[in-house]
């Protein structure tokens, strides 16, 4: 996929409309308003694509790893965001996740599985903050189902993509993208 065609495809995930981080509660059932809460912000729906590219473009155990490690760090710090509890740098973080991973894809950056663990850890408990500091009064476990279940697939459509040859031609589009992001916000 040429530069051009891959930047037509992520950036438009940075327009101001779409770059509102948490734009509001889905109202309905916890179930899918947790199904919808990654897919509402383009900080948390680049940055978990990024995730899967990173998995991706390392290969091996980190395929699985990387992913379980944001997904169950995520859940975690979902408690946290439900609870209420204090976590400073919540909302840079979540920005920098995007850009760092979409930047250490495009770099080919191959460090070793167990240092990357911790990384994506940190970025996984701030997005599940975001996520459960917004979520319903009722029906919690529903909705950490939900967002547990759509950050999977993104992960997912990530390690996908990293199947391509353009892997880092993607991550460098995904930082970009983050940048955007953190400019609209900031």
């Amino acid at each position: 996929m040429p530069m051009r065609k891959t930047l037509a495809v992520l950036l438009p995930l940075a327009l101001p409309g779409a770059a509102l981080a948490h734009p509001g509660h889905v109202t309905g059932a916890p179930f899918a308003a947790g199904l919808a809460h990654p897919l509402g912000g383009s900080d948390h729906l680049l940055a978990m694509v990024a995730i899967g590219l990173w998995a991706a473009s390392l290969g091996g155990r980190a395929v699985w790893a990387l992913p379980l490690a944001f997904v169950s760090a995520m859940i975690a710090g979902g408690a946290l965001g439900a609870a209420h509890l204090a976590l400073p740098l919540v909302e840079p973080m979540i920005l920098a996740s995007s850009i760092l991973v979409g930047a250490a894809v495009a770099l080919a950056l191959r460090p070793p599985v167990h240092l990357v663990l911790p990384v994506v850890a940190v970025f996984g408990v701030m997005h599940g903050y975001a996520h459960g500091a917004e979520g319903p009064g009722h029906g919690f476990a529903a909705y950490v189902a939900g967002f547990a279940l759509a950050t999977g697939a993104l992960h997912l459509a990530g390690i996908a993509l990293g199947r391509l040859a353009l892997v880092r031609w993607l991550g460098a589009a995904t930082a970009a993208a983050g940048l955007v992001v953190a400019a609209v916000q900031g």
